[in-house]
C-alpha cells in the first residue's frame, strides 16, 4: 500500500522513517525545499507537490503548523482537491481548531473522498516505537480504513467523535499541559527567589502529587541539559491560542488558558519560540523576573 505523507517536520520525518520501516511504500512532500531534498537523501520518495501526493497513494496523511497551512494543503494551487481524489482517504494528523476540520470534512466528501482526524499524544520518542496515541474525529468506517497505517504508529486508538472532536480532545490536553508548565515554572521561580537550588526543586518536586511523567522525562533539560527536541514553544503557543479561539467561540471562560498564553507569548517574543517547552522555566525565573527587579 502506498501511503502519502505531507509535512516533514520532526513528526512528519520520524513518520515516514517509522511507516517504511513498516513496509509502506510512502510518498511525502514538505513546503520546505531543504526538508524535501534532506528526505530524498534519506530514500524517500519525494513528490512535487500535495496534488501529485494525492495522486500517487490511496492514503494520504498530513502533518503541519497550524490551520491556514492545512487549508492550503487541502484547497490551494496543487493542493489535495486540485486532481481527482474520489475513493481516497485523509488521515489529517495535525493539532487544529475543531471548527477547521467541521468545515473541511464537507469540501473532501464533496470531491468523493473521506476525511478523519488524527492528532496524536506523544512525541518523537513514541513515533519511533510506534508508541503514539491517536485521538480521532470523524466516521467509524473510515477510521477502519485507516488502522492497518494508524496501528503501525500509535499504542492506542480512541475515536472520539465525529469530525472536529479529535482536535477538540488533542486541544483540551494540550491546554492542561500549558497551565501545568506555567505552574510549574511559577513553583521554580518562588524557590530560587527564597533561596532554594534548582536541584533541590527538582528532587522534591518529582515527589510531589502533581508530579508528571513528562517532568520527569525533562528534568535534565530544565537542569541545562540540551534537549532532543519534540514540541517546541512556539507550537504549544499556538496550541494555547487554538483553545481560548475555541473557547471564545463557545462561550467558555478560560482565564486560567488565557494567563498562560501570555506567558507563553512573552517567552516568543524573547526568543525562545524555538526552544523545547522544558526550557519554559528558565525563561520565566531569569527573562521575566528581571523585569520586576
Amino acid at each position: 500500500m502506498k501511503i502519502g505523507l505531507v509535512g516533514l517536520g520532526r513528526m512528519g520525518t520520524a513518520m515516514s522513517r517509522r511507516l517504511r520501516e513498516q513496509g509502506f511504500d510512502v510518498v511525502g512532500w514538505d513546503a520546505s525545499a531543504e526538508r524535501n531534498e534532506l528526505l530524498a537523501n534519506d530514500g524517500l520518495d519525494v513528490a512535487a507537490n500535495p496534488a501529485a501526493v494525492a495522486a500517487a497513494a490511496g492514503i494520504i496523511i498530513s502533518i503541519i503548523t497550524e490551520d491556514h497551512g492545512v487549508r492550503r494543503i487541502f484547497s490551494g494551487a496543487n493542493g489535495f482537491l486540485s486532481g481527482n481524489v474520489k475513493g481516497k482517504l485523509f488521515i489529517e494528523m495535525s493539532t487544529l481548531q475543531p471548527m477547521t476540520g467541521r468545515a473541511l470534512a464537507p469540501e473532501v466528501e464533496g470531491s468523493g473522498a473521506r476525511l478523519i482526524e488524527s492528532p496524536v499524544l506523544g512525541t518523537i520518542p513514541q513515533v519511533r516505537d510506534g508508541k503514539l496515541f491517536a485521538l480521532v474525529g470523524g466516521r467509524i468506517g473510515d477510521l477502519d480504513r485507516a488502522r492497518p497505517v494508524l496501528e503501525k504508529l500509535t499504542r492506542r486508538i480512541a475515536h472520539m467523535g465525529p469530525n472536529g472532536s479529535g482536535y477538540a480532545m488533542k486541544l483540551a490536553v494540550n491546554l492542561g499541559l500549558g497551565a501545568y508548565i506555567q505552574a510549574l515554572s511559577e513553583s521554580l521561580a518562588l524557590g530560587s527567589k527564597e533561596g532554594l537550588t534548582l536541584d533541590q526543586m527538582l528532587d522534591v518536586l518529582q515527589e510531589a502529587p502533581y508530579a508528571s511523567g513528562w517532568m520527569k522525562s525533562k528534568i535534565g533539560v530544565m537542569k541545562g541539559e540540551k534537549p532532543e527536541m519534540t514540541l517546541d514553544i512556539r507550537t504549544l503557543r499556538k496550541d494555547i491560542m487554538s483553545a481560548v479561539a475555541t473557547g471564545a467561540l463557545r462561550g467558555v471562560p478560560m482565564p486560567l488558558t488565557a494567563a498562560t498564553l501570555t506567558s507563553l507569548s512573552a517567552a516568543v517574543a524573547n526568543g525562545y519560540g524555538a526552544g523545547d517547552l522544558a526550557e519554559i522555566p528558565k525563561f520565566l525565573r531569569e527573562a521575566m523576573l528581571q523585569n520586576f527587579e
